[in-house]
């Protein structure tokens, strides 16, 4: 059993940067595959980024590359996104979950809050 906690979440002004961290206990971190995963009030939960178990591949939703930035540290058990260039509609609770299958994530965290105010 895997248990991830985010934190790194917050109140932030337009054009503000947050990293964002997942720490995960209870497994072999580096045996999954870690995602980021963010659900806006009203609006179905979405992907954000993938990195792979090594940490060397990395993908991103079509619509945030550029400005988020996925990371891991396997001897820290943690992943991080990097959250640039913030705008009013990436406000949304985020999420990180571990993947030992591909497309299937099987544990999540419990989410931290990001808010960006205009």
């Amino acid at each position: 059993q895997v248990q991830l906690v985010e934190s790194g979440g917050g109140l932030v002004q337009a054009g503000d940067s947050l990293r964002l961290s997942c720490a995960a206990s209870g497994g072999t971190f580096s045996n999954y595959a870690m995602g980021w995963f963010r659900q806006a009030p009203g609006k179905e939960r979405e992907f954000v980024a993938r990195i792979s178990r090594s940490g060397y591949s990395t993908y991103y939703a079509d619509s945030l590359k550029g400005r988020f930035t996925i990371s891991r540290d396997n001897a820290k058990n943690t992943v991080y996104l990097q959250l640039n260039s913030l705008k009013p509609e990436d406000t949304a609770l985020y999420y990180c979950a571990a993947s030992a299958v591909t497309g299937s994530y099987k544990y999540w965290g419990q989410g931290t809050q990001v808010t960006v105010s205009s």
